[in-house]
């Protein structure tokens, strides 16, 4: 079962082993389909039928087009680049009975702890360089099966199959190799090609360097690191530059830090969007009650994967509720507002889904357990837009490598087209 999408999906994510390279790999997309990008400290020359995108942080962006004629409102995606991993701490070298080098890092995010061990990973992310009398950004990857985690021997750890707690800071740290110590920040000068002396800090993370695949008895499933959101990231934006707007200006956000709260100046829970949507209507000699008309009429889809029913585990999902792989986008709800999920907004991604001749789940948590939040509840305090909350369904979320459905990628896309043509 071959599906070109997925495939170019998993290329996508290979090439995003950090949220700043995902960010650089969509500013690439956009350009390559005449999006102009545009500098926040700078003032916005925008035009009708205009393609931009702003990034911020170098983790978030949002690209926006413009329609030619009027101008409804906006319909707004919304996902994000970040996913659950361990941070490199500043001065990371550790050295262990004189033998051994291993990096000091700390969690991002609420990953599953035993599936970053015993597998190939690497670091990368960002260092920054003064250069011109500018601080600036330099991206880095060192693209070589570079650490490992490594389990404790069941001979030294009986119990270890009764279920192990994990501490970060003594079971969770990488080895990097043999001592003496003094060669981490080097290499990492060397990959980001700048001097070692001239680093002044970084943002650097590990990341698994499994490929994404396509497993299965027919090929039905892909196999793949950071689905969760990448997969949604992709679907999202390669929608966008695919589609022409109508009456209303297409806009595909991809905060950063949803893992760790959206509480940054480039997550769900700042400015980010509002700061760029009340630059639009400026640019584009609009009033503020032609804005809060457009934002009336406006409507988000926050697109962040869902739980599929677990096949050893069904009894974790909701008895009436089910999501399953390939069975098409997860519209979901939450009695207590954790997704933004209403009635109306439901009925609104259903029709979506109709239309685009795609298939459609739903998604509760079980009333005895608590599931986490996303975007939509969060974003909609900012901008108060009808939303609704959707996922692709997967397995395994927040472990190392996620399991997901070869069609629902595509899927995804052919809703968002018919979402961005209106």
């Amino acid at each position: 079962m071959k599906n070109k999408i997925a495939q170019e999906m998993m290329t996508f994510i290979d090439k995003s082993p950090s949220s700043f390279h995902a960010i650089a790999n969509l500013a690439e997309m956009f350009e390559a389909n005449g999006y102009e990008v545009l500098d926040e400290r700078k003032q916005w020359k925008l035009k009708k039928g205009g393609k931009y995108y702003v990034v911020r942080n170098g983790s978030a962006a949002i690209a926006f087009h413009i329609p030619a004629g009027e101008i409804k409102g906006f319909h707004m995606t919304s996902a994000h680049s970040d996913s659950p991993t361990f941070k490199v701490k500043e001065n990371p070298e550790m050295l262990a009975e004189d033998q051994y080098v291993k990096l000091n890092t700390e969690k991002y995010g609420g990953m599953i702890h035993s599936t970053w061990l015993d597998r190939p990973l690497s670091v990368a992310g960002r260092v920054t360089v003064k250069e011109d009398g500018q601080i600036v950004s330099k991206l880095v990857n060192i693209d070589k099966d570079l650490l490992v985690i490594p389990n404790l021997a069941i001979h030294m750890n009986r119990e270890v199959n009764k279920g192990v707690e994990y501490n970060p800071q003594v079971d969770m740290l990488p080895l990097y190799g043999a001592g003496p110590k003094g060669q981490f920040m080097k290499q990492i000068a060397k990959a980001a090609k700048v001097k070692a002396e001239d680093i002044l800090s970084h943002d650097l993370f590990l990341y698994v360097r499994d490929k994404g695949r396509v497993i299965g008895k027919d090929g039905e499933y892909v196999l793949c690191p950071k689905l969760d959101d990448l997969q949604c990231v992709y679907a999202s934006a390669k929608a966008m530059v695919e589609s022409t707007p109508t009456g209303y200006i297409n806009v595909c956000v991809v905060f950063d830090n949803e893992e760790v709260g959206s509480g940054t100046k480039q997550g769900a829970d700042s400015t980010l969007l509002t700061d760029t949507l009340v630059r639009i209507k400026e640019a584009l000699g609009k009033t503020e009650s032609d804005y809060l008309s457009w934002i009336a009429d406006s409507f988000m889809i926050s697109a962040d994967n869902a739980h599929a029913v677990h096949p050893n585990r069904p009894e974790k999902a909701d008895p009436t509720n089910r999501p399953y792989l390939n069975g098409g986008i997860v519209v979901k709800y939450h009695g207590s507002q954790k997704y933004a999920t209403d009635a109306v907004s439901a009925a609104v991604l259903k029709d979506l889904c109709k239309e685009a001749e795609v298939p459609c789940q739903t998604f509760t948590n079980r009333s005895d357990s608590i599931g986490g939040s996303t975007l939509g509840n969060i974003s909609t305090a900012h901008v108060s837009v009808s939303t609704v909350d959707i996922g692709l369904p997967q397995l395994a979320m927040h472990s190392a490598v996620e399991t997901g459905g070869v069609k629902d990628t595509e899927y995804a896309v052919k809703m968002f087209k018919v979402f961005f043509a209106k």
